[in-house]
């Protein structure tokens, strides 16, 4: 069961994001292009293990890249 702190959230995913690129969580936009942002595509790799791990089995790397904006990450990760 996952606690407020480890629940996949939009904030959740900006923060991992973030955390990957080793900036501050308000630099990541919900529609910048995260490539943009210097994720490459082993860093995408390791959100998508942090995800699938956290509980989000379902969560594609093909699918992330397709568009590499936050907003869509999250309707992908936490089907919201």
């Amino acid at each position: 069961m996952s606690t407020p702190e480890t629940a996949l959230t939009a904030e959740r995913l900006r923060a991992d994001v973030a955390d990957v690129l080793g900036c501050d969580p308000a630099e990541v936009t919900p529609d910048a292009d995260l490539f943009d942002l210097g994720l490459d595509s082993m860093r995408t790799m390791a959100l998508v293990e942090r995800w699938r791990a956290a509980g989000a089995p379902a969560v594609e790397f093909a699918d992330l890249a397709e568009e590499p904006r936050l907003e869509r990450w999250a309707s992908l990760v936490t089907g919201t």
